[in-house]
């Protein structure tokens, strides 16, 4: 397994509370870096989407900007002959 993968199974295992004492301090060091860091955010955000927790909120002045960009768009027509429903693809997590 390379190290980098194996950093980043301490880093999750850390975000968990599943790591034990004794790998502790090598994940902790990893932190230091910028992948472990990169790393972190992902496993929170993952954690905190899996959660439900909500992330921080937007703005008044970005809702309200949005809400005027979405009303000024025109509307899109169904193309003729598409019954079938669109196929969705699910997202992926892309971890550094």
């Amino acid at each position: 397994m390379d190290s980098d993968k194996k950093l980043r199974e301490h880093i999750s295992a850390l975000v968990d509370g599943e790591l034990p004492d004794s790998e502790r301090e090598l994940a902790l060091a990893a932190l230091n870096t910028q992948a472990g860091r990169a790393a972190w955010q992902a496993y929170q955000l993952t954690g905190d989407t899996l959660r439900n927790t909500p992330g921080p909120g937007l703005s008044d002045a970005f809702s309200a900007r949005l809400a005027a960009r979405l009303a000024a768009e025109p509307a899109h027509a169904a193309a003729e002959g598409t019954d079938a429903p669109l196929e969705v693809q699910p997202a992926a997590i892309i971890f550094p």
